[in-house]
C-alpha cells in the first residue's frame, strides 16, 4: 500500500470514529505462547504467524533465535516505525529513508533473580531504552521531520505502554499434572 492509499485509510477511519468513538476501544489480537521445550517458545497470531523464540547459550537456551528481550525491542521499534510512516502518510511526506533502532541495557541478575550488592534482588526490567530514528524525505527540513517523530512517538501504542507502565493483570490456570 502507498503512502496516499494510507492516508485515505487513516482518514476513513477517522471520519467512521468522529461519527462512533466507541467503535475506536477493540481487543487486540492476542498473541499465545507455547512452550517447546527447554527455553524454546513459539509466539502465534490468530492469522496463522508463528515466531519461535529462544534465550541466548549463556542463559540455558540454543540462541538460534531471538531473545524475548529482543522481541520487545523490536516490537518498540517497528511500532515506532510504523507511526511514522503513517503520520508521515497523512501530512503527504513521501518518506525516503525510515530506520528506527532500539536499544536497552538489562542487568542479567535479575533475569537470574539474584541479589545486588545491597543485598535487594536485581531488578530485571532494562534499566533505559533508546530509539535512534533515521528519517529523510525530499524537500522537507529536518527540523518539520523531528517533529513529525515527535508527534508520531506519542500515538505509537507499544512505545506508550512502556512509557507508561501499562499494569498487566495476570490471571493462572494452574492445572494437576
Amino acid at each position: 500500500m502507498g503512502m496516499k492509499e494510507i492516508a485515505a485509510a487513516m482518514k476513513r477511519t477517522e471520519d467512521v470514529l468522529r461519527r462512533k468513538p466507541s467503535m475506536g476501544l477493540h481487543d487486540d489480537a492476542p498473541a499465545t505462547v507455547r512452550w517447546e521445550g527447554g527455553t524454546r517458545m513459539v509466539a502465534s497470531h490468530a492469522n496463522g504467524a508463528h515466531l519461535p523464540t529462544d534465550m541466548p547459550v549463556e542463559l540455558g537456551g540454543t540462541g538460534d533465535q531471538v531473545s524475548p528481550g529482543w522481541l520487545f525491542r523490536a516490537g518498540v521499534a517497528s511500532c515506532a516505525a510504523t507511526s511514522i510512516a503513517m503520520h508521515a502518510a497523512a501530512s503527504g511526506i513521501e518518506l525516503t529513508v525510515l530506520e528506527v533502532r532500539a536499544s536497552s541495557r538489562t542487568d542479567t541478575r535479575g533475569i537470574l533473580g539474584m541479589e545486588g550488592e545491597d543485598g535487594r534482588a536485581v531488578d530485571a526490567v532494562p534499566r533505559e531504552m533508546h530509539l535512534h530514528v533515521r528519517i529523510a524525505a525530499r524537500g522537507v527540513a529536518p527540523e518539520r521531520l523531528r517533529e513529525l517523530v515527535q508527534k508520531a512517538r506519542s500515538c505509537a501504542p507499544v512505545g506508550r505502554a512502556v512509557e507508561e507502565a501499562l499494569p498487566v493483570n495476570i490471571h493462572v490456570d494452574a492445572e494437576a499434572a
